[in-house]
């Protein structure tokens, strides 16, 4: 066959191509066990990190998991008796900036106040709206008491982090800041719906 025919270039491109989508999906079959296990880890691990209850590793996080938390049948949900206090945290998703954010947030059953977040997903723009994922923002969280059963989230000369019902924002990051206080409110409510449910 002539090298130079375009029947032997459609050829050799297919025969490329079936080889190497042939071995994706090799090395994709021969991984999915384990990366559905990682899944699995980290989902239990964002649990125990939004409820505050420290592990060393992911052995570790699963058996803390197994014994201290319940999920919430048919619900994103987890429910764990923490000092005398019983918490709910859930999993909620809603519009960042470029993509959806998801997070785990714990709090009392009337949403009074938060036990901490954990965030599990988040395209936002690293080193602005990224950083809801360091620790100064998510920390803000931890104890955290609402208004109302609501969190506002501000930014700039109106900041008062200290006020109750507010933490900070990211400056530079409005619209990350805006969609977090929208994700975490929406949070909260699901957290007293599912606390009506229970009783």
């Amino acid at each position: 066959m002539n090298k130079d025919s375009i029947a032997y270039t459609v050829i050799f491109i297919a025969i490329v191509c079936f080889v190497f989508v042939g071995v994706l999906a090799l090395v994709q079959a021969s991984t999915a066990e384990r990366v559905a296990r990682y899944r699995e880890d980290s989902r239990k691990a964002a649990v125990l990190d939004s409820l505050q209850i420290a592990y060393t590793d992911f052995a570790d996080a699963a058996r803390l998991y197994d014994s201290a938390i319940v999920p919430v049948q048919g619900q994103d949900a987890y429910t764990a008796e923490i000092d005398g206090r019983l918490y709910i945290a859930v999993q909620q998703s809603g519009a960042g900036l470029w993509g959806t954010i998801t997070i785990i947030l714990a709090a009392l059953p009337d949403g009074s106040e938060i036990r901490g977040m954990q965030i599990i997903a988040q395209n936002e723009t690293p080193g602005l709206g990224g950083r809801i994922e360091e620790a100064a923002f998510k920390n803000q969280l931890n104890g955290r008491k609402t208004i109302n059963g609501r969190l506002a989230i501000i930014a700039g000369a109106e900041a008062s982090p200290a006020a109750q019902g507010t933490i900070d924002g990211i400056t530079g990051a409005t619209r990350t800041s805006k969609s977090m206080e929208a994700i975490i409110n929406l949070a909260l409510e699901k957290i007293r719906t599912i606390a009506g449910a229970l009783q």
